[in-house]
């Protein structure tokens, strides 16, 4: 990263001459005098908008100057604006009293903080009702600034009306805590700056801080509720700028003070939590001026695109196992971090002071407190119901004490003072002292395995940096970033919400969306082995090697540390090492195929793993982000659990193929029996046996009854919803011809339907079936209202009406906000893993038409396509094939693979700019 000295930073000597500027005004023709203004001001404003960008470019770190320097670039054009306008365009040399007008900057603006493309927020100040003059001197200006391209926000008040409207707006209140006159009638600034305090900020504090904080959450909430988003709005997300400014307009409307650093002196932060503050605050600057740069506008929000470039200009390259967007992101989420922090000392020395409403302590808390500390745990007390220690320094004696804090804490439900959390932060480093002490072990296992929702305790802990310490691996995944579309978290947030989905879990809160996993913590199971593989399995993320891998040896060192024994330790390394695999086999393998569960159940090999890794599972998925989980991805690991819990069962004694083939003809006997015999006799004998165990009965019978109406030209098709699955079941029936699924999954990318898995099936007489679960673009079932049309749009499609190669080739193209992920193209062939067919795994960008062009390559090439599962993270996609060559057979050939895998190639590379 860029050295961040200021040195050759000089923005604070940059400054317009307005003397200047006026007298090349002055110098034009009289009758373009207001072009010459305009001229005159725009070339000023590109002129010191370039020296602020390169003096950023070459300090990238120096947001805070920069913000100022953009500050003090804009109230020379107001300033140098309002002259001329007096001067010529409503010159009046001899202004009565209520002529008087008063500029003042006010909001952001008023705080001296700008970013490039920042509004100009502005308070004409009139002594009285506005006259004609005064009205048209600021109508002129506005026009002025509106013409250098300012997004001017403005308003045109008396002191008075400034002071009434305040009392009843906290906006207007509080953009008034930030004035500063920058042009005009001193007098009248004076007399508001006189009269603000005693008629509106004395006594109403109080009322100004609860409405901040009510502003404050609902902000929160607004943008997501959390820090870790990985595409924050660096303004107004949790942890942003905005967090500080209300700090400063908190402490401003109290204590009536000018600048941060006075918090120091009110006793509210320490010397080292102000330089923190001051960090934070100079790097969301940087990274906002740079996103303002980049972007070319005011934009707020850090979009995986800009993430990249605003790396780049504030210097972040790649390292072995991290991008540089990576590494930047990481550092911006431990800022945010930080804010928090701070946020949360702050709010604490307010109730201190009795100033914002001190918290119920329940109760839990009474009943273990009392109203004295005789029944305080040693050590411990209560302070404005916060925990805390009793004496610093017996705290610090042993620093296991940094660890009983959280666990008390969680015990008796009670918040932890900031007193106490200080102490812990500043002597991080004694945590090292108690890594390998048994005693610091158990408490820390207490907290994770505690019966109430660890998530509590542990996010305190880590947001403290006492879990980082304590756990140094831990604290390398902290605030970490993966840059990529499916993660919606860093990775420690991501783990501390899924061991909250398992404790959940564990106490029946999600029994209705999740019976198996609930069931599973409803019985005997090793929960000491499970919340410890939860907590790292990710533990092995951002280092060069697979994740996996080298977590499961992070996780081999760790857990006799944490005092886990031999077999437990196992048990948590191969969960470590396989708590992708349930996942990748449930949602990239056909689970009908009797070999992806032999090969998966050898894996796992026992019931115990079994049911430890469909936990695991459940949560690493829900842990991912809030729309990811859903019913088709619960179905697909619901099937695999119990076709390998019966196979770890019974083994070879386990239901033939046989046996669930009669078993699925007999059920679609019993549903069709209003059908002629000899129809259903037809059905049950044109058919193959993996097609009576890929399918469902339901779509056994949607086949049955459409495939009589099919000519040799015609295709029958049939729309369903399948709620079960989140998806909409497609099911096309046709005379076998090449090509024809390729056909059906253009169609389908024509409509904009995502296929989430396809199975593609010919019969003995001639007849090709083909079935396909989607979605709709925004990742929903198609409502029952909508099918009709889509079963229309699919047909005329099929029916050549609209040729879907050339309708894709002009979609959309590939989202700016998506380019700059890297998503390798991986194709592999596999004989081993299905007993009948070649397994052929495409892994690559998604886009729509993908399916399509994939199919259409491996028609082109002889190869008939059984089935497709489709898998998608983010902007990655998963396309799996089972396929076997022209003569029925495997592809054993090495050349006939080739060929394959250079025509899926040419599929994915045909329009390298191509869609999404």
């Amino acid at each position: 990263m860029t050295d961040p000295s200021a040195s050759s930073f000089e923005l604070a000597d940059y400054i317009v001459d307005p003397k200047a500027l006026l007298s090349r005004m002055e110098a034009a023709d009289p009758e373009n005098r207001r072009e010459a203004i305009i001229d005159v001001l725009c070339a000023a404003r590109d002129q010191g908008r370039a020296k602020i960008a390169a003096a950023l470019a070459d300090a990238p770190l120096c947001g805070t100057e920069a913000a100022r320097a953009y500050s003090r670039l804009t109230d020379s054009l107001v300033r140098v604006a309002m002259d001329a306008a007096a001067r010529w365009l409503h010159p009046n040399p001899t202004p009565t009293q209520g002529e008087r007008v008063a500029v003042l900057a006010v909001g952001g603006f008023g705080r001296a903080e700008m970013a490039p493309f920042s509004d100009v927020d502005l308070l004409f100040l009139v002594p009285h009702k506005q006259t004609a003059w005064g009205e048209s001197l600021i109508e002129a200006v506005l026009y002025v600034l509106w013409d250098l391209k300012m997004k001017v926000g403005q308003s045109v008040r008396t002191v008075d009306q400034c002071l009434r409207l305040a009392r009843d707006d906290m906006t207007i209140r509080t953009s008034l805590l930030e004035r500063r006159l920058i042009w005009g009638d001193e007098s009248l600034s004076m007399e508001l700056d006189t009269r603000i305090w005693p008629e509106l900020f004395r006594d109403t504090g109080p009322e100004f801080v609860e409405a901040k904080l009510a502003e404050r959450e609902a902000r929160h909430e607004r943008n997501g509720g959390s820090r870790y988003l990985v595409e924050p709005n660096v303004k107004e997300s949790k942890g942003g700028l905005r967090d500080l400014q209300a700090l400063y307009w908190i402490e401003k409307y109290l204590y009536d003070v000018e600048d941060t650093q006075s918090l120091i002196a009110k006793g509210v932060f320490t010397e080292d939590e102000y330089a923190i503050f001051t960090a934070a605050d100079g790097f969301l600057w940087s990274v906002r001026c740079h996103l303002h740069l980049v972007s070319g506008r005011a934009n707020e929000h850090l979009s995986f695109d800009n993430q990249v470039e605003v790396a780049a200009a504030m210097g972040f390259e790649d390292v072995e196992g991290q991008r540089a967007v990576e590494r930047f992101m990481q550092v911006y989420f431990l800022h945010a971090r930080s804010v928090g922090e701070l946020s949360r000392i702050f709010l604490v020395a307010l109730e201190a002071k009795h100033i914002k409403a001190k918290p119920s302590l329940g109760r839990k808390l009474r009943g273990i407190f009392g109203r004295d500390d005789d029944t305080t745990p040693e050590g411990f007390t209560l302070v404005d119901g916060r925990l805390t220690a009793t004496d610093p320094e017996t705290f610090l004696s042993d620093p296991v004490n940094m660890l009983l804090l959280f666990k008390i804490g969680l015990e008796v439900d009670a918040l932890i003072h900031p007193d106490a959390l200080r102490l812990a932060t500043a002597n991080l480093d004694r945590l090292e002292e108690i890594r390998n002490d048994s005693r610091a072990n158990a408490i820390f296992m207490d907290i994770l395995l505690g019966r109430s929702n660890p998530e509590r305790g542990l996010r305190r802990m880590n947001e403290t940096g006492v879990l980082g310490a304590f756990m140094p691996e831990f604290g390398r995944i902290v605030a970490m970033m993966q840059f990529n579309m499916y993660h919606h978290y860093t990775v420690d947030e991501h783990t501390i919400t899924c061991l909250s989905v398992l404790s959940r879990i564990e106490r029946g809160v999600l029994k209705d969306e999740l019976p198996y996993a609930t069931s599973i913590m409803g019985g005997v199971v090793n929960r000491r082995a499970l919340y410890v593989a939860v907590l790292l399995h990710d533990i092995g993320k951002g280092l060069p090697q697979d994740h996996s891998i080298v977590g499961a040896e992070i996780a081999a060192e760790i857990c006799p540390r944490l005092g886990l024994n031999e077999a437990d330790t196992q048990t948590v390394v191969w969960l470590v090492r396989n708590h992708l695999l349930m996942s990748d086999t449930a949602q990239k393998r056909d689970i009908s195929d009797a070999r992806t569960v032999s090969g998966f159940a050898s894996t796992v090999a026992s019931q115990e793993r079994l049911k430890l890794l469909l936990v695991l599972t459940v949560c690493d998925i829900r842990g991912v982000g809030p729309n990811t989980w859903n019913n088709w991805k619960a179905t697909l690991l619901r099937q695999l659990y119990s076709a390998t819990r019966d196979y770890l069962t019974d083994g070879i004694n386990s239901p033939s193929r046989h046996q669930r083939e009669e078993e699925a003809k007999a059920a679609l006997v019993a549903a069709i029996s209003d059908l002629p015999q000899a129809q259903i006799q037809r059905e049950l004998d044109r058919h193959y046996t993996p097609y009576w165990l890929g399918l469902p009965t339901a779509t056994h019978i949607t086949v049955a009854r459409i495939i009589g109406t099919v000519g040799d030209n015609s295709i029958g098709s049939d729309f369903t919803e399948d709620p079960d699955r989140d998806a909409t079941r497609a099911t096309f029936v046709n005379s076998d011809h090449p090509g024809a699924f390729a056909r059906m999954a253009g169609a389908l990318a024509m409509v904009g339907a995502n296929v989430l898995d396809a199975r593609s099936y010919t019969t003995s007489d001639g007849y090709a079936i083909s079935v396909f679960w989607i979605q709709d673009g925004e990742e929903n079932p198609y409502e029952a209202r909508r099918l009709d049309r889509l079963a229309k749009t699919v047909r005329s499609t099929l029916m050549g009406e609209v040729l879907a190669r050339k309708e894709l080739e002009t979609r959309d193209k590939i989202k700016r906000r998506e380019r700059d992920f890297v998503v390798p193209t991986n194709i592999t062939f596999d004989n081993s893993g299905s007993d009948l067919f070649t397994i052929i795994e495409v892994d690559t960008r998604d886009r729509p038409g993908l399916l399509h062009d994939l199919t259409r390559e491996l028609a082109a090439a002889n190869i008939n396509i059984f089935s497709a599962i489709i898998a998608t993270y983010g902007e990655q996609a998963v396309d799996t094939f089972y396929v076997k060559d022209l003569f029925g057979m495997k592809l054993a050939s090495d050349s006939k693979r080739r060929q394959v895998e250079n025509a899926l190639r040419t599929a994915v590379m045909r329009r390298p700019e191509g869609t999404r």
